[in-house]
């Protein structure tokens, strides 16, 4: 698969789709579900519950955003690969958080949570044809391709990591 030309996304997800790297966009995402595994496997529910700042989300809040936005994003593509050409509107991701329930749920759960959505979402991806890919759609009112979500998919996941890795992680007062 070819990445995704400029034209094919918003501008707004410029940011998320440069950071995937090469082409094998299906291989970066198994990758990536293998190693947020492997991140979280090792972390505490204390981990889960901090914040770097005042007014950030914790750590299991943003595990589970990342989780809902992988399904509002492989939604979106799962219609525009279908043909159809609804127009998909976008969410607010401060309301989703709010809403979540994060705080309330174990770090291990919202782990499982993750690779179960993101075996579901390469699923998804592996199963379009090749005639899927550059199908284009409207979603938060603006165009974009199906090849185009699923390097948004990865590339989002890639953005949150390193917030997590860089502000997050170093952080956590050790006990």
């Amino acid at each position: 698969m070819k990445r995704p030309e400029p034209t094919e996304y918003a501008d707004f997800y410029a940011n998320y789709v440069s950071k995937v790297p090469g082409s094998d966009v299906l291989g970066v995402l198994e990758s990536q579900r293998l190693q947020m595994l492997q991140m979280f496997a090792g972390r505490s529910e204390r981990d889960g519950s901090f914040r770097y700042a005042p007014g950030k989300w914790a750590v299991k809040e943003v595990l589970g955003h990342i989780t809902d936005t992988e399904r509002i994003f492989t939604y979106r593509a799962l219609r525009i690969a279908r043909g159809d050409q609804t127009r998909l509107p976008g969410f607010e991701q401060d309301d989703f958080v709010r809403n979540g329930g994060f705080a309330e749920r174990t770090l291990a759960g919202l782990t499982e949570e993750f690779g179960l959505v993101r075996s579901a979402s390469i699923a998804l991806f592996r199963s379009f044809q090749e005639g899927a890919w550059p199908r284009r759609g409207i979603a938060s009112e603006k165009e974009v391709t199906v090849r185009a979500l699923a390097f948004i998919t990865a590339g989002h996941q890639i953005h949150h990591r390193l917030i997590l890795e860089e502000r997050y992680f170093p952080a956590i007062p050790r006990a």
